[in-house]
């Protein structure tokens, strides 16, 4: 069904037979909501008076939609939700809704003269919709996408039904979209939710009913799921399941005992929990653990092993105690997963927290913390690891799931005006742009490696994943998830040391100078999960790279990950300073587009101008290859000629010669063409060039390479070339389309070399005598004989495969009867015809001689194919007597029509017209004025 334009404000009925199921409420989500009223009810009822708070930070958030119902939408909503002191006036407040044919606003709804109710909740929907909405509507009037919802205020400008969409004063904003117009609000998410992708609700992901419900990740990260709707009730956010394992739950009491809850998936064997003392970046105590199970499982700790209970980090690691001894220095080897905590008078070190959860910050402990201890419990739904953000301060559910609330903080505040950007569903995807591997000193604080989008925009980096693998043991040293990171305003994103003022600190030495790889993949989760070998899935960019004598070390990485590439070299000789590996173009998987430069970190990289591309000679082909077809001996005779204009340069010209195995030989030319335009590669006193030594020949190509390394390239141009192999291998790498040699035509006994006898055309080669340095012998009207014949051929086969006959067939007949080396080229001037299964020609039959010629002549008037006379005098009989017929048909027509027109001349020559009467009787018929 066509879109709807921005001034229908309907739905269409929907088809969908599903029943909707009753709203899905855990008894936990209950008590929590009763317990938060009886906290925090702001209503006086001795009075009756409903006190009002207004918002006391920018805490209102779009929470859940519904906006496509089974059958007819009568059930559709928006909710939104405040966290604070409620009720909340929602004075100042504007959603807006807006449709993605045309970006335009459909729905304006004020807020003002509302209020949130004691839960926070507020509800805009259909009027049967249960509970009932504070402002309700009429069904059908929220769009199913490609749409979105804006929520403005209270400073803002208003937009206009219909006006174009706006980020001013935006507040919070949803995009939405479906699976069958997956692309269709990229422009709203461009200005709404720039650098994320719209979210398409999946009609078919639940039985029933199901909304986009937003679900709390980290600190003040949200994402959305599909869920069954619960309006003006908590969300129904999925629990994270762990893919491996991962610490689930802390609880250090006060009293030196304590646990570490793990919730183990699919993993098995020996892991070890190591606490940090985060004062002296010291193990304090190491802790084993066996999975064997799914399931939760706690690890009993001792308290007073730690020095400072109040602060400390806690990693998980697959090994043995025995690899983390105590007063054992910090580990370099990245945890499977950590939760670094401190209080205001201890907190961890930069290194410390660089190391176990870089890019995060350490959960910070309150007051209360000091008296009761530490207890937090994971609740962030992320299913990333490494992340305190994920954690908060719940009840104790030992054994069980958490004890969670589905929000914990405030989304990101949207208001900060930024550019509008192009949508994210474009052909480009993140880079590595710049690396700096090794920089001056032992301390190695200026390293860093920058991403960029070639969008030049702000981008979300979630599902993107920094690797890097060590080029000795092909093993993943480091790994680095950046969901819920942001590029700047220019698309650069810079992980390093902190001396670089990156967005992702690393401590120094983290990034290793070579041979290694540093990868880039997009993927949902760790991409060494995929296996022991390099992982290759969702590979988006990578860069190999070697210290000096490292080549044959790194062959694996380059094998995985850049075939038939050379590493790259940060030469530290090149500048007297520092350098990097800069980006100096766009094609990923590809080491040629970098140079070492000066660092240039969340800048355009210094690369050098790009030198000035010469252009192969333009004429240049090849014009005769001798012998070529020698079997069982020595290819010592060979010899390619090539023609152009006379006096050209052949600089960067390259001709390669295959073996029917696929095997190659480069032989860069020099020099330039003659006076008479030919150039002679052989190995003869003639030759311009001498040719090495083949043993056996399959196709020759004539290449040129820009840069004039000598060697025919991936990226170097073809521009000429004849294949005479059957090999598919061979007719790819060459790129051969249709200059395919015969071997069938290659039956002439005395032709010991192919000659170019057109400039261009799909078979411009014929079987000739060598005339090296000598025009070619081609087909010439010189050598021509007159053909009138009837042929009527054993087989159906010389029928080309549309089923008409033509000269490129006939060729192939004539060269089976004769063996005399003809081609298409031969007989271009033979009208062909085919009738009743026999084939009719007519016309001139061109030769190289005039030996040649006699052979053909011989072969037509000898060749037991030719029609018998019978034959020919029943078909042309057949055809005079059709002549004849239609002949006499048009001589009667046209006796007919000659006999109508000297009819209509005679009668009007015997009745001339009475031009005196006419006069009269025309001025009768006029009335006259009296």
């Amino acid at each position: 069904m066509p879109r709807r334009g921005p001034e229908v404000q309907t739905h269409r009925p929907h088809a969908r037979g599903r029943d909707r199921p009753n709203q899905i409420v855990s008894s936990t989500q209950q008590k929590l909501l009763k317990l938060r009223e009886t906290l925090s009810n702001p209503f006086n009822r001795a009075s009756g008076v409903t006190v009002l708070f207004p918002p006391t930070k920018s805490c209102l958030m779009i929470s859940e939609v519904n906006c496509d119902n089974p059958k007819l939408d009568t059930q559709e909503f928006v909710e939104l939700y405040y966290e604070g002191t409620n009720p909340t006036s929602l004075d100042g407040y504007t959603l807006v809704f807006y449709n993605g044919n045309g970006d335009s606003a459909y729905r304006i709804i004020d807020l003002s003269g509302h209020h949130t109710d004691q839960r926070g909740f507020f509800v805009v929907g259909s009027s049967e919709l249960t509970p009932r909405p504070t402002i309700s509507l009429p069904p059908n009037s929220i769009q199913n996408g490609p749409d979105a919802i804006a929520l403005y205020g209270p400073n803002w400008v208003p937009v206009p039904d219909g006006g174009p969409v706006s980020g001013v004063g935006l507040l919070d904003a949803i995009v939405y979209t479906s699976r069958k117009s997956a692309d269709g609000a990229d422009g709203l998410a461009s200005v709404l939710t720039p650098g994320s992708v719209p979210y398409v609700e999946d009609e078919a992901a639940l039985e029933g009913d199901e909304s986009i419900q937003r679900c709390w990740q980290s600190e003040n990260l949200w994402t959305f799921y599909t869920g069954p709707p619960t309006p003006a009730w908590v969300n129904h956010c999925p629990p994270p399941t762990p893919a491996g394992v991962w610490i689930n739950e802390v609880d250090l009491g006060s009293d030196r005992r304590g646990n570490v809850e793990l919730s183990v998936g699919e993993a098995n064997g020996s892991f070890t929990l190591v606490f940090y003392d985060v004062t002296t970046d010291l193990i304090s105590t190491s802790l084993e653990f066996t999975a064997k199970t799914p399931g939760i499982f706690a690890i009993p700790v001792n308290t007073a092993s730690l020095s400072v209970p109040q602060s400390a980090a806690v990693a998980l690691y697959k090994g043995l105690p025995s690899d983390f001894p105590k007063d054992g220095p910090l580990s370099h080897e990245q945890p499977i997963d950590a939760f670094v905590y401190g209080d205001s008078t201890h907190r961890p070190s930069d290194n410390l927290t660089d190391t176990l959860i870089p890019g995060r910050k350490a959960f910070k402990l309150t007051e209360s913390f000091l008296t009761t201890g530490v207890h937090v419990s994971r609740c962030g739904v992320a299913e990333w690891t490494r992340d305190p953000g994920l954690f908060v301060a719940r009840p104790r559910s030992p054994g069980k799931n958490n004890d969670c609330v589905w929000f914990q903080s405030c989304p990101l505040n949207m208001t900060v005006a930024r550019r509008t950007q192009p949508a994210i569903h474009i052909n480009v995807d993140f880079l590595l742009n710049e690396i700096n591997t090794d920089s001056p000193g032992g301390a190695e604080d200026e390293e860093f490696i920058e991403l960029w989008h070639p969008s030049g925009f702000r981008m979300s980096l979630d599902f993107i994943w920094l690797v890097m693998i060590n080029g000795q043991t092909g093993m993943v040293y480091y790994e680095l998830e950046l969901n819920g990171y942001y590029t700047d305003d220019d698309g650069y994103f810079l992980i390093g040391s902190s001396k670089v003022g990156p967005d992702i600190r690393m401590p120094p030495n983290t990034i290793q100078n070579g041979p290694d790889a540093i990868v880039l993949y997009r993927s949902k989760s760790p991409p060494s999960k995929e296996g022991p070998n390099i992982p290759k899935s969702g590979l988006l960019d990578v860069v190999v790279y070697r210290t000096r004598g490292t080549d044959k070390k790194v062959s694996e990485l380059t094998e995985a990950l850049t075939p038939g590439q050379l590493p790259l070299l940060e030469d530290i000789s090149v500048l007297p300073g520092d350098e990097t590996l800069s980006r100096c173009g766009t094609k990923t998987v590809n080491l040629n587009d970098f140079r070492v430069t000066s660092p240039t970190p969340r800048k355009q990289n210094n690369c050098p101008p790009k030198p000035t591309i010469p252009s192969p000679p333009e004429g240049l082909v090849i014009n005769e290859l001798g012998q070529p077809f020698t079997v069982n001996q020595s290819l010592e005779n060979v010899f390619v000629e090539l023609t152009g204009p006379p006096s050209t340069p052949l600089n960067g010209l390259v001709l390669v010669f295959f073996g029917e195995d696929a095997t190659y030989l480069n032989v860069p030319l020099t020099g330039s063409t003659g006076s008479d335009g030919l150039y002679l590669v052989a190995n003869n006193s003639r030759a311009d060039q001498g040719l090495p030594a083949l043993v056996n020949l399959g196709a020759v190509l004539l290449c040129f390479e820009a840069s004039g390394s000598g060697s025919c390239g991936s990226d170097s141009r073809h521009l000429d070339w004849i294949v005479f192999s059957d090999d598919p291998k061979l007719q790819r790498i060459v790129q051969h389309n249709k200059t395919h040699f015969e071997l069938t035509l290659l039956s002439i006994f005395t032709a010991d070399s192919l000659s170019r006898c057109v400039s261009s055309g799909p078979f411009p080669w014929i079987t000739t005598q060598s005339t090296p340095r000598l025009p070619n012998s081609c087909p010439s009207p010189a050598f021509s004989s007159s053909v009138d014949l009837c042929l009527q051929p054993d087989k159906e086969d010389w029928q080309s495969e549309s089923g008409n006959c033509d000269q490129e067939r006939f060729g192939v007949l004539l060269e089976q009867l004769c063996s005399c080396g003809i081609s298409s080229l031969h007989v271009k001037g033979v009208n062909v015809s085919c009738e009743a299964g026999r084939l009719y020609t007519q016309g001139s039959i061109l030769a190289v001689s005039d030996q040649q010629r006699e052979q053909i002549t011989e072969t037509l008037n000898q060749n037991k194919l030719l029609c018998s006379a019978e034959q020919e005098r029943q078909v042309h009989g057949a055809g005079s007597s059709v002549a004849l017929q239609v002949g006499l048909v048009i001589a009667a027509l046209l006796l007919f029509a000659l006999g109508a027109a000297l009819f209509v001349y005679l009668y009007k020559k015997r009745r001339p017209a009475d031009y005196l009467s006419m006069q009269l009787s025309e001025q009768a018929e006029t009335p006259l004025d009296l």
